[in-house]
């Protein structure tokens, strides 16, 4: 160290070098010895992606100790098997880089590293913690967030009177839990919890089965143990009146649904609004909806694209693709959903576009994901401007005069 540092701080940071050093040192000894059942780097600082926290916990492949890296990103899931050597400098190389905190669990208890933005280095332990160590092989059972357990899951006709999974009900099933991975995600992301002692206020317009709706009540009120208020809006009289029973049956308090669309609910207030498959500009009401009733979390799978496609121009430098109807199509959904964020940008929200499920479980993969913005946020009115920058250029470039969403915020 330079001798003009001073000898107070250059014994702190030789204290935090040693307490990091000693970090890393559990976590090899704990992987040698079989007592490591898993590490968790969280707190991430800016990196350029979104990417929200990672995961590690060992692993055998074909006779070689590996670790299962598993990056969690605000809507997908990246899953690495590296070698441990490899893995091991890997985690040494983003604690204090990209992550801030980190979490090793092992059979004797779990020791907690903190790292300050001035690099002050913090490390703990806590006894009490110790868990069982999981099985190594690589093809355990996928752990979900949603268990097939769950009594109501027979009622929609998702598992038999055994609680088994019905094999035709396979897609669906893996759509559901996807569903709610993808929200459990994104509200960590948004680092939003209700205010003590107030229930979160759901709408799910086009609720249908109701499939999604109950696993989000459960997903709120039984895994993160938050009061809910969830609506399920759906044009089927008879399907509302299978869900309220089923709810009623299981005793799902704060569950409920009525008949009707996008058009006849408009919820003063709400903090998370869905509208899974709403035809054609029915999501841009939904979308409408719920950037007036100022909602934390707005969730669309958009689905009929028709609005945009007659208007739509050919400009000369794509004139030789776009002749052909099926590229016009997807051009026009790209289109669509594009504006869509961009005006859901424009009034406060950050919006992502991103494949739901991949294509062979269906084909209605799209999904439009945002999150408002804390107000006041720095940059914002420079935000706000760019996107309508953007949205009146597209528009232009292709010819647009006319879009559902845009006349609704007006």
């Amino acid at each position: 160290m330079s001798d003009d540092v001073p000898l107070t701080e250059q014994r702190q940071a030789l204290a935090d070098l040693a307490r990091l050093e000693r970090f890393h040192t559990l976590l090899a000894d704990s992987l040698s010895s079989g007592r490591c059942v898993k590490l968790v780097l969280a707190k991430p600082r800016a990196g350029g992606d979104d990417l929200q926290r990672l995961s590690a916990r060992p692993l055998a492949l074909r006779g070689q100790a590996c670790l299962q890296l598993v990056y969690q990103h605000a809507t997908r899931d990246i899953t690495k098997n590296p070698p441990q050597d490899e893995a091991l400098a890997l985690l040494r190389e983003l604690l204090g880089t990209r992550f801030a905190h980190a979490h090793l669990f092992t059979t004797e208890g779990e020791w907690q590293l903190s790292i300050s933005k001035r690099g002050k280095v913090a490390l703990a332990r806590h006894a009490q913690a110790a868990v069982a160590a999981e099985p190594a092989g690589h093809d355990r059972e996928k752990q979900r967030l949603l268990a097939l357990s769950e009594p109501f899951l027979q009622d929609l006709g998702v598992t038999d009177a055994r609680g088994q999974l019905v094999p035709a009900m396979a897609r669906k099933w893996k759509q559901i839990n996807k569903f709610v991975e993808v929200i459990a995600h994104a509200l960590e992301r948004a680092h939003w919890a209700p205010a003590p002692g107030q229930p979160v206020r759901v709408v799910d317009f086009g609720a249908g089965r109701g499939y999604l709706t109950f696993a989000l009540h459960h997903h709120l009120t039984q895994t993160r143990h938050w009061p809910a208020e969830v609506l399920g809006v759906e044009l089927r009289q008879p399907l509302v009146d299978e869900c309220n029973t089923a709810a009623a049956r299981r005793g799902l308090a704060g569950l409920r649904f009525e008949c009707g669309d996008v058009n006849d609910h408009a919820p003063d207030r709400v903090d998370l609004m869905i509208a899974l498959h709403a035809c054609d500009t029915a999501t841009d009401v939904a979308i409408a909806a719920g950037i007036r009733a100022g909602a934390t979390m707005i969730v669309c799978s958009p689905c009929c694209h028709k609005e945009l496609r007659p208007q739509m121009q050919l400009p000369e430098v794509l004139r030789g693709m776009l002749q052909h109807g099926i590229h016009l199509g997807q051009q026009a959904e790209m289109v669509t959903d594009t504006l869509r964020a961009l005006w859901l940008e424009a009034r406060g929200w950050d919006a992502q576009v991103f494949e739901f499920v991949a294509l062979e479980h269906t084909s209605k993969n799209k999904m439009i994901l945002a999150l408002r913005r804390p107000e006041g946020a720095p940059g914002e009115a420079r935000r706000r401007a760019e996107a309508e920058r953007q949205i009146a250029a597209l528009q232009g470039f292709y010819g647009v005069t006319q879009q559902r969403l845009a006349e609704l915020l007006a």
